[in-house]
């Protein structure tokens, strides 16, 4: 075996070994961003963490949050306080963005961090529904125009059968007059979550919305599906006539279909931004 053979094959292993090493370090990245990521409050669930980080960052993808909106949880151990992000675009959001605030909306531990100053949206609806665990606000374009018309946003098809108990209508200047349109103290808040009531969707006059449900993977589902439910049914309005909406009876049934089924899309939405999930 020649001198320079010898070479040309300890060169040939080196490089191939090279990218041995090259695509299990990559592999090993990917893996790490499969992972659950570590908790960033002690007595959270890291999987509850990572449920507001996706449903921020799937809501961000879809066009439902642009850079404003949030998602939230009520707390696991004490339902008295909730978490949400540090004020941050929802697309950036990680589990160590996430904070801890008292049914006041003040937060647990700053640390010097900025917090939504719509988070009186959260802490009121927390406080007068017991049932809801997680809490979604948007701008959702969708349904913008439902939210200053006269036309009341109904359940199109199963996926948003949600709708089909009734959509209202919370109007900001009702109570408090020419405002910024945010939901900026308690008293605002409070007006929000009276006019929510026992619905899981209330619509807010001139700004957006807000979805509530058991768990963050069905508050988010809502988000996203109320946004479709308007433009189809916008789309139904100018064929003519009265769309065949579904009966309040066929939403709850579909709901609870939806519900049972629900890990089927949050994987699908999961698996669609899981690279996101490492940075």
């Amino acid at each position: 075996m020649t001198r320079k053979f010898r070479w040309t094959r300890m060169a040939a292993g080196l490089a191939r070994f090279g990218v041995l090493v090259a695509l299990g370090l990559l592999a090993g990245r990917f893996d790490a961003s499969a992972q659950t990521p570590s908790a960033a409050l002690p007595g959270v669930d890291p999987a509850l963490l990572e449920d507001i980080v996706v449903g921020s960052r799937i809501l961000a993808d879809f066009g439902v949050l642009d850079g404003f909106g949030h998602v939230s949880a009520r707390h696991p151990t004490n339902p008295n306080h909730f978490l949400m992000s540090r004020s941050l675009a929802p697309a950036l959001v990680t589990a160590d963005d996430i904070m801890e605030f008292d049914l006041d909306g003040n937060p647990v531990d700053a640390r010097g961090r900025n917090v939504f100053l719509e988070r009186f949206i959260h802490a009121e609806i927390y406080r007068a529904r017991p049932d809801v665990m997680s809490v979604v606000h948007t701008h959702s374009p969708g349904v913008i125009p439902f939210s200053v018309s006269n036309v009341p946003l109904r359940a199109m098809y199963h996926n948003p059968s949600f709708l089909a108990v009734g959509v209202p209508v919370w109007d900001i200047r009702k109570d408090f007059g020419d405002t910024n349109m945010l939901v900026s103290n308690q008293a605002i808040g409070k007006s929000l979550a009276s006019a929510l009531s026992d619905k899981p969707v209330a619509l807010m006059r001139g700004h957006g919305d807000v979805t509530v449900g058991p768990t963050v993977k069905m508050a988010v589902f809502r988000a996203y599906y109320t946004d479709v439910n308007a433009k189809l049914q916008a789309q139904a309005l100018a064929l003519g006539g009265e769309p065949n909406y579904l009966t309040p009876g066929e939403g709850v049934k579909a709901d609870q279909t939806n519900f049972a089924v629900m890990d089927r899309i949050w994987n699908l939405w999961r698996l669609k931004i899981l690279p996101t999930l490492a940075k």
